[in-house]
């Protein structure tokens, strides 16, 4: 029998970074970085960087529910940035860093608003958390060589 496997796609900054901090996560059968939540169709790197496609830089996180479930990624996502900078990340800076989740069922949707109503709440970060929490929207692929950048790098 087949692994049963579902999918994540999170935006919060550099997609390098996060790619990689997802795909060390047991239960995470791949990932990808790419371009989601604008409006350009099939847009490249630089079109993205220039601020007007309406894209962030995201990770789609390819992974198995028995062994992870979308709320440990939840808790990973909440972790490796600062959900209340708005379109900045460190050093990175333009909408395409947002922080958000685009969520593919409802039952993600549920989630990511508790999750982030519970964030809010628990004085975890010291301003308003500007996380978009939005539907999926189309996703796609960065060039290959943004693909594992960090692994084929040796970091």
């Amino acid at each position: 029998m087949a692994e049963k496997k579902e999918i994540a796609t999170f935006a919060a900054g550099c997609f390098w970074g996060i790619e990689a901090t997802f795909q060390k996560l047991n239960g995470v059968h791949s990932t990808c970085v790419g371009y989601s939540g604008g409006h350009q169709e099939n847009p490249t790197y630089e079109d993205v960087c220039s601020g007007r496609t309406g894209h962030a830089e995201s990770v789609r996180v390819d992974y198995d529910p028995k062994t992870i479930s979308y709320q440990d990624l939840l808790e990973v996502f909440w972790k490796i940035h600062d959900p209340t900078s708005f379109h900045r990340q460190g050093p990175d800076v333009g909408s395409q860093y947002r922080s958000a989740i685009f969520y593919h069922t409802s039952e993600q949707e549920t989630l990511a608003k508790t999750s982030k109503k519970n964030i809010e709440a628990n004085g975890r970060f010291p301003g308003p958390v500007v996380t978009e929490i939005v539907p999926e929207a189309p996703f796609y692929r960065a060039e290959e060589y943004h693909q594992q950048y960090y692994a084929k790098r040796g970091r």
